[in-house]
């Protein structure tokens, strides 16, 4: 999931050796922190948060295969 998450944010971004992706298990639940440069954050969110949507249904659709909670976090 980790590695699909950082593929698709590198296509995102101007800075794609900036993107960096953190696992975290919080109460039954994997949380996946994505890091991105400052300036990347707009176009990884995208306009009324469209793209980061979608970054979290295809996360939580991979999830689903393994039966697992995830969130996904965008942060700098």
């Amino acid at each position: 999931m980790a590695e699909l998450l950082a593929y698709l944010a590198r296509q995102l971004v101007d800075e794609p050796d900036a993107v960096r992706v953190e696992e975290v298990d919080e109460n039954d639940e994997l949380v996946l922190r994505l890091h991105v440069a400052e300036e990347d954050r707009g176009k990884v969110i995208g306009r009324r948060g469209r793209i980061a949507r979608a970054l979290r249904a295809i996360v939580r659709a991979s999830a689903a295969r393994e039966r697992r909670r995830v969130r996904l976090e965008i942060v700098d």
